[in-house]
């Protein structure tokens, strides 16, 4: 890929900004990853300069709502420009085998009739497993179980001439995942709070890290880059200062707290 678009980087109840997904472009094509919780998801692509038409891939995590709900309005919006001729080919979304039953019905029971039957003809739903692979953008593509503790949850790497990235979702990494994400060149990680707030924010309780895990990890990892998000926006005006003051104590790579529609050159 050669640069990520930050839609969002807040958690699922974040008010100051949106919740954390994200774009990854190959030229003139995007792949688009997750969609937050609503119809802001076309919003960031807007102020983001993102043409939906130029979207033909979309990769699910999981289904929460902060993740799923705005694949809704995506399917509308792109299943609108087809049917006014404006998008070339097939729209695929990828997600665990578990969640394309869920996303047809989503759709089925709030968007038009004349949109959901696009569903199976020019928007295919793609049930993956564990360790399954698909060419995505001249990427392999290879989607992997995080081992959620809440709900069933993949992660997935994107390799493409010796270059590797690694998204692991919104939950801590789990050793279990180390032969997925080991030799990684960007790691797209959770980081709630920082650790000197886990008091404050607690996110033990709710199954997130803090900055200071997140950034040994990819110390451990000898990851070279490291993205942090999904967090509590509190702090948010404040955040880049604050995260990447804490991280640099236990990471010396390159560090990246990005904001909202932020662009990352690969």
């Amino acid at each position: 890929m050669e640069k990520l678009t930050v839609l969002g980087t807040g958690y699922a109840m974040a008010l100051r900004c949106y919740n954390t997904c994200f774009a990854l472009h190959q030229g003139d094509d995007v792949l688009l990853v997750d969609a937050g919780g609503g119809n802001g998801i076309l919003v960031q692509l807007q102020k983001a300069g993102i043409d939906p038409a130029d979207i033909h891939h979309l990769i699910v995590t999981h289904a929460h709502t902060d993740h799923i709900l705005g694949v809704v309005w995506v399917i509308r919006k792109i299943a609108t420009l087809m049917l006014d001729g404006k998008y070339e080919g097939q729209f695929h979304i990828w997600c665990h085998k578990g969640l394309p039953e869920t996303i047809e019905t989503l759709v089925r029971l709030t968007v038009q009739g004349k949109f959901a039957k696009l569903i199976g003809d020019r928007i295919l739903l793609h049930g993956v497993t564990d360790g399954e692979q698909a060419q995505i953008l001249g990427h392999t593509v290879t989607f992997f179980d995080i081992h959620s503790t809440k709900m069933e949850q993949y992660g997935f790497t994107a390799e493409k001439d010796g270059k590797k990235l690694t998204c692991l979702g919104d939950e801590p990494y789990n050793p279990l995942c180390e032969s997925y994400v080991k030799g990684s060149d960007w790691l797209l990680c959770e980081a709630f709070c920082l650790y000197g707030d886990r008091e404050k924010f607690k996110p033990y309780e709710k199954h997130h890290s803090t900055v200071k895990e997140a950034c040994e990890l990819a110390a451990q990892l000898e990851v070279p880059h490291l993205v942090l998000w999904h967090t509590e926006d509190k702090t948010y005006e404040d955040r880049q200062r604050l995260y990447t003051a804490e991280g640099k104590e236990y990471y010396q790579g390159d560090l990246h707290v990005p904001y909202d529609l932020d662009v990352i050159a690969l």
